[in-house]
């Protein structure tokens, strides 16, 4: 006989409610905000503070004396003895050029010279001469002078003898052929005055003629020793051309990259190449406008350069240009157009190395990237 109990009846009972927990305050995002805004705070005033006294700029680069190598004179290269980025010195030679048309100018210089000199001689000789028949025709004009002189006195004798013989020739004391012969005396003294004179005025002309040549003679010398002094002139122009067919370093320094070659034809003035001076550099920073208001000669920069970023250089400024970078391009800008835009312009700064180390220095080349900051107090 089957036993069964009855089934326990579940009886629902009215569960009592639980309160949920209370949700704990999150301080997490703004603690981090509040961090946050202490040191962007933080580095805002120090950027503020830094901007009152500190100046900067990346467009800077080092720079140095570039001296241009040039031909004075045109001509065909005969030799080249240099190469790409050799280290020269002042003196060195550089290129030769052809130098016959420069060597047969100097020969014709001087054989003109030459010439000038001969003619210079020539004149001198013939002036000497002329001066010895000067004293000749002077000697001669005296003597006429003595003999004109001689012969007035016999005239005025003869003339005495005639009239006091006219006298006693009436008182019959002398006879007719002593008057005559007086008379006859009288008339060949006359006759012998007026040659003389004659022959005075013959010689005095030559003796003026004589003047002439020689005063020529002497306007010769001065003629051929001006054309002396030009023949000269011309000598020491050719040898100075002759002397520019070798071009020679101006100064210590790396020579560029040589584009010239052997027997190629170069004008006077072009370009060759360029030699670059090793033992004077400098910084050029190029500053906006806007900044340079505060700035001046004397204060210290902090210069960075790219290629040594582990080492601190020290500069002074130096100098400021006295026109922006735009001023001195081949096309400025022109302003009055009617489509002007403002742009902010940049004025270049010379900044000069401070204590520098001259094994560093040797490892700076011109147009390096450089960093600098100008600090104002």
């Amino acid at each position: 006989m089957e036993n069964t109990a009855p089934a326990p009846e579940w009886k629902e009972t009215a569960s009592a409610e639980i309160p949920e927990p209370k949700k704990k305050k999150n301080f997490i995002f703004p603690i981090i905000l509040a961090l946050a805004l202490i040191v962007g705070g933080y580095y805002g005033y120090n950027a503020y503070t830094y901007g009152k006294t500190h100046e900067e700029t990346d467009d800077a680069q080092i720079a140095t004396n570039m001296a241009p190598v040039v031909s004075k004179i045109p001509g065909y290269i005969k030799e080249v003895r240099v190469k790409d980025n050799q280290l020269v010195h002042k003196g060195d030679t550089l290129i030769i050029l052809d130098d016959k048309d420069q060597k047969m100018a100097l020969q014709q210089a001087l054989a003109g010279l030459q010439t000038a000199k001969s003619n210079v001689s020539t004149a001198r000789a013939a002036t000497n001469a002329a001066s010895q028949n000067i004293n000749t025709s002077t000697a001669a004009v005296n003597t006429a002078n003595a003999q004109v002189e001689a012969a007035k006195v016999n005239v005025w004798k003869t003339t005495q003898d005639l009239n006091r013989y006219a006298n006693l020739v009436k008182d019959h004391t002398i006879t007719q052929q002593q008057y005559e012969q007086a008379l006859a005396a009288k008339q060949a003294a006359d006759k012998q005055l007026q040659v003389l004179i004659q022959q005075r005025n013959q010689v005095a002309q030559q003796t003026g003629v004589v003047n002439s040549q020689t005063a020529a003679s002497s306007e010769q010398i001065g003629v051929a020793s001006s054309v002396v002094k030009q023949r000269e002139v011309d000598v020491e122009n050719a040898r100075l051309m002759l002397s520019y067919t070798v071009i020679t370093a101006a100064q210590d320094g790396y020579v560029s990259k040589v584009p010239v070659q052997v027997g190629q034809f170069i004008q006077p003035g072009a370009q060759l190449f360029s030699l670059v001076k090793d033992s004077e550099k400098w910084v050029i920073a190029n500053f906006k406008e806007t900044q340079v208001s505060k700035m001046v000669e004397g204060q210290k920069v902090k210069i960075e350069i790219d290629a040594f970023p582990d080492h601190e250089f020290q500069g002074v400024i130096s100098s400021f240009s006295p026109a922006t970078g735009s001023s001195f391009s081949i096309l400025p800008p022109d302003n009055a157009s009617g489509n002007f835009v403002k742009v902010v312009q940049r004025l270049p700064v010379r900044v000069d190395f401070v204590n520098l180390d001259p094994a560093v220095a040797k490892k700076l080349r011109a147009g390096m990237n450089v960093k600098t900051e100008v600090i104002l107090k």
